[in-house]
């Protein structure tokens, strides 16, 4: 058919992509307002200009969500901007731990760096009674994460606020607080192919990638109630260092969770 030759004559514009049959057809999507495998007509003459121009964008890197300004997460569409970091199946992982462990009817959530939100709505919206406060350092993030909130029918169950963790203190009285830090060493930074994408004050951790575990550590365990959860996504290669930090903090029956791809991708305590 006529939109199969269209996306596939995208495709092979897109030769740095690792998908580019998923990139065409995502952006053809985002263009016509309608699945790509559900479009029986050809592209008016704005749709197609509309199209080659955001191609032109994906071929010079730009990452498809950025394009179509979502992505999914946990089953669900979050908007997002270039101050946030784009969600990865990998973060899924913080989230279906605290659903799969939580007792509590009502239980108050924070949210900390939580750039669109995507962490700590989602456990909104699995766990119907919970009670979330979202907080990042970037205005721009934060914007995002309000509009989810209400995007989600959300907002009289969440609170947005500008905090800067490692400088300031955090509320106090929560059962669960959350993280998916800055956690990449600095000298690797630069290195990476992310960073020339995706905010650098999302990713860049300090030193040895454990600036901001330090902090949150010793702060959540003041933040919580007794027996109050800690989860914190984690480096691939972290584990054991984040691990010790948690204990050191006075955290106990501390758990390290792998992703789907077999690496190290959550750490959790209790207030003990």
């Amino acid at each position: 058919m006529v939109i199969d030759g269209v996306i596939r004559k995208a495709a092979k514009r897109l030769t740095a992509s690792q998908t580019p049959l998923l990139d065409a057809r995502a952006i053809l999507s985002f263009v016509t307002g309608t699945e790509s495998h559900l479009l029986f007509r050809e592209l008016t003459p704005d749709e197609e200009r509309r199209f080659e121009e955001l191609i032109d964008r994906r071929s010079a890197g730009e990452p498809v969500a950025y394009i179509t300004g979502e992505k999914e997460f946990m089953g669900y569409r979050f908007r997002l901007n270039r101050d946030c970091l784009i969600p990865r199946p990998d973060t899924e992982t913080v989230v279906e731990n605290i659903i799969d462990t939580n007792r509590l009817p009502q239980p108050k959530i924070l949210d900390l760096c939580c750039g669109s939100g995507c962490i700590g709505l989602s456990l909104a919206l699995f766990i119907k009674g919970a009670r979330v406060s979202l907080c990042d350092i970037s205005l721009g993030a934060l914007k995002m994460a309000d509009e989810n909130s209400k995007l989600h029918g959300l907002a009289d169950r969440t609170e947005i606020f500008r905090l800067d963790v490692l400088r300031e203190p955090l509320p106090v009285g929560f059962d669960i607080i959350v993280s998916n830090p800055p956690y990449i060493p600095s000298r690797v930074t630069d290195k990476l192919q992310v960073t020339k994408t995706e905010p650098r004050l999302a990713l860049d951790g300090g030193d040895d990638g454990l600036d901001f575990y330090r902090v949150i550590t010793t702060k959540a365990y003041e933040s919580l109630v007794q027996g109050g959860v800690l989860a914190c996504e984690i480096g691939w290669d972290q584990a054991e260092a984040v691990s010790a930090l948690f204990g050191g903090a006075g955290f106990g029956n501390i758990l390290v969770k792998k992703d789907y791809g077999g690496n190290d991708r959550l750490v959790r305590g209790e207030k003990v």
